[in-house]
């Protein structure tokens, strides 16, 4: 299965390096990613993750290569879904924030409840819902210093598209990502993380 993980990861990354509308972009946009696995080969012997948490750190990576190399304003399938709705903006870049607080919702819950930070499962989950919202709020932070340091260069990476309420809106959508995947899976990730933690017979 980790050979799999990893022969996806390496083949969309492939994809998306090849030829990315703006190359700048691609850059930022795929980083988290690439930071990502760096920081899974680091961990994987020591701290071991769920099979939920591996796939769903995937698929948020398959969507910031996607993001990344066609930049969030011009993704095919947010445009088409922009037409078939009538918006007036391609909102791909949406459902990257909605993943961002899905993602670490489920991180952030396996490593309160594995290292015992708090006591009580809806503390985990208020812990687990604050540290999205902390790490959403520092995302649009770094978009900020990306876009003092760079100017014009940083437009496609913001991927505002016009709306003056993009920035809260990412963070919303963010907090319903955490909400979600905190309700629709905790009782999964329950059931994974004993297995993990149960000694093989």
């Amino acid at each position: 299965m980790q050979y799999l993980w990893l022969a996806i990861f390496f083949a969309v990354l492939g994809w998306s390096a090849i030829q990315p509308k703006d190359p700048f972009t691609w850059l930022l946009e795929v980083a988290p990613a690439l930071i990502g696995i760096a920081v899974l080969a680091m961990t994987r012997r020591r701290f071991p993750l769920t099979p939920l948490a591996y796939f769903l750190i995937l698929l948020h990576s398959i969507i910031l290569m996607i993001g990344g190399h066609y930049t969030y304003a011009e993704v095919p399938a947010g445009q088409w879904v922009s037409d078939l709705f009538g918006w007036s903006r391609n909102n791909y870049d949406k459902l990257g924030h909605l993943a961002q607080g899905f993602v670490p919702a489920i991180l952030a819950r396996e490593i309160i409840i594995r290292r015992h930070v708090v006591n009580g499962r809806g503390w985990v989950n208020f812990f687990a819902l604050c540290f999205c919202l902390a790490f959403s709020a520092f995302y649009e932070l770094i978009e900020w210093w990306a876009a003092l340091l760079s100017g014009e260069g940083a437009e496609a990476f913001l991927g505002t598209q016009g709306y003056q309420w993009d920035t809260q809106s990412d963070m919303w959508y963010a907090l319903l990502g955490a909400m979600s995947a905190l309700m629709l899976l905790g009782k999964v990730h329950d059931r994974q993380l004993t297995q993990l933690e149960s000694p093989p017979a």
